[in-house]
């Protein structure tokens, strides 16, 4: 049985799903390329590498001893968690229409603000119970100023959210 040439199907990105993964030319691709572009979605990139910095510099280390650590470290990996959740759905554009997104975002930025600077403070007071020069000391010292840099992109990312959740009410 041979098959006519002429009679093809013709795939169009409407028919298609599969071709909106940007794997070909013709089809779109999975994320929004304006909303990378903007500075809460740069922020969301800073929060998420500094993050990743802050528990792994903590994680290297005998944090354990200290019981305030857990602390810290529950905020940085929760959050960096939530920020790397975040991040996905913002890059797949998938927004669903019943979460109201600018005060579940204005929400978690504040608290992530607040959380993570209190985390930041109990880090810079034990810092000192490490002997200086020493690994501990030296991670600790470099986990606590990136842990006030994410502090201060989550607020940030807070006023951006507010902004945005202001605009949408009006």
């Amino acid at each position: 049985m041979a098959e006519n040439p002429n009679s093809r199907a013709v795939i169009t990105t409407e028919s298609s799903p599969y071709l909106e993964c940007g794997s070909s030319s013709a089809g779109t691709p999975w994320y929004d390329k304006q909303s990378v572009l903007s500075l809460s979605e740069y922020l969301i990139f800073v929060e998420v590498i500094l993050g990743l910095l802050v528990w792994a510099l903590i994680s290297s280390t005998e944090y354990f001893r200290f019981s305030p650590f857990g602390w810290v470290m529950f905020v940085t990996v929760f959050y960096w968690l939530l920020t790397l959740f975040l991040l996905i759905i913002k890059l797949a554009n998938g927004r669903i229409r019943q979460v109201p997104w600018a005060t579940a975002v204005l929400i978690f930025n504040c608290t992530a603000a607040l959380l993570y600077t209190s985390a930041a403070i109990v880090e810079a007071t034990l810092v000192n119970k490490g002997v200086r020069g020493r690994n501990d000391y030296n991670c600790w010292a470099a986990s606590t100023f990136f842990a006030f840099l994410v502090s201060l992109s989550y607020a940030g990312s807070a006023f951006f959210s507010y902004k945005s959740w202001h605009r949408e009410d009006e």
